[in-house]
């Protein structure tokens, strides 16, 4: 067991090195969840951290809580179960634009739907760069440099914002990698809510889109407090150019725990799973010979 009141941001890290590519959003955002988790004063043994698939799908390696690295796309449908299954654990779920948005769209839709009391960090670099380089559900129509795009996709991206407020979202806020102290605030304000959260992070690719670079400039803080209610906050950033960082919409919806009538041990787990014969199945084996 964690002594809780000596955990420092450090003590959350593993002795892992990260892979990232040079200037990669994400060394900041591993570095923003573990001053989070250093500041919240949790043991690590009640920490799960679940991932997909992709650059930013590689942090639970990095960190030193429970971690499940999953398939593509599922992060959010195996951190639900988890939750679920152990309401005592803080449960966090991190994955990129392409994992959580077009794969794991589905997901993420009935993830705000359902409000389990779980937070999703989901890095958005609008890029697919761990496969060298492709469009991403959140990339503009007129980004061109893909091989697989060179005219652009021509289609509108995804609005992280809008669909989570559409689809039920508890919490809402937007950091910016380049920003980790304030990321980290975000982050602890995300787990400290009751329901589902999510904490939407601009986190540069600056192996495929230098571009990128220029999102220091172009980030600015939100100018109220919170939106309480979703339909307030749809009107308020209807036309939120995307680089508006802070709490965005703190709803009070209550979060969904289906009520536990038994407890079962890892022994009824396993026995639920043991090959059993069939009836009949031994009379009807020939004899040896």
């Amino acid at each position: 067991m964690d002594d809780i009141a000596s955990l420092t941001a450090q003590d959350f890290k593993s002795d892992v090195k990260p892979i990232w590519c040079p200037g990669c959003g994400d060394f900041a955002v591993l570095t923003a969840l573990a001053k989070a988790l250093a500041e919240l004063g949790r043991p690590r043994e009640t920490i799960a951290l679940i991932s997909g698939i992709g650059c930013s799908s590689r942090i639970p390696a990095y960190t030193s809580v429970y971690g499940f690295h999953g398939v593509h796309g599922r992060a959010l449908a195996v951190a639900t179960g988890v939750k679920l299954a152990r309401p005592d654990l803080t449960v966090i779920a991190a994955g990129g634009d392409g994992d959580g948005l077009s794969i794991g769209g589905n997901h993420f839709l009935h993830a705000c739907r359902r409000n389990v009391d779980m937070t999703y960090i989901l890095m958005d670099n609008q890029v697919y760069g761990m496969t060298k380089g492709q469009a991403s559900p959140t990339t503009a129509p007129d980004w061109c440099e893909s091989k697989l795009t060179p005219s652009g996709t021509g289609v509108s991206p995804v609005a992280p914002l809008h669909l989570a407020l559409a689809s039920g979202v508890n919490f809402f806020a937007r950091g910016f990698a380049g920003n980790p102290n304030e990321l980290a605030r975000l982050v602890v304000a995300a787990i400290n809510h009751p329901g589902f959260s999510v904490v939407h992070v601009l986190s540069p690719c600056v192996t495929f889109r230098s571009e990128q670079r220029a999102w220091k400039q172009a980030v600015h803080s939100a100018a109220a407090a919170p939106a309480a209610h979703p339909g307030e906050a749809l009107a308020r950033f209807a036309d939120d150019d995307g680089f508006t960082t802070g709490v965005l919409f703190a709803g009070d919806r209550e979060p969904f725990m289906p009520a536990r009538s038994t407890t079962m041990t890892a022994r009824d787990f396993e026995h639920g799973f043991a090959v059993r014969p069939r009836p009949g199945a031994l009379a009807a084996a020939p004899a040896a010979l």
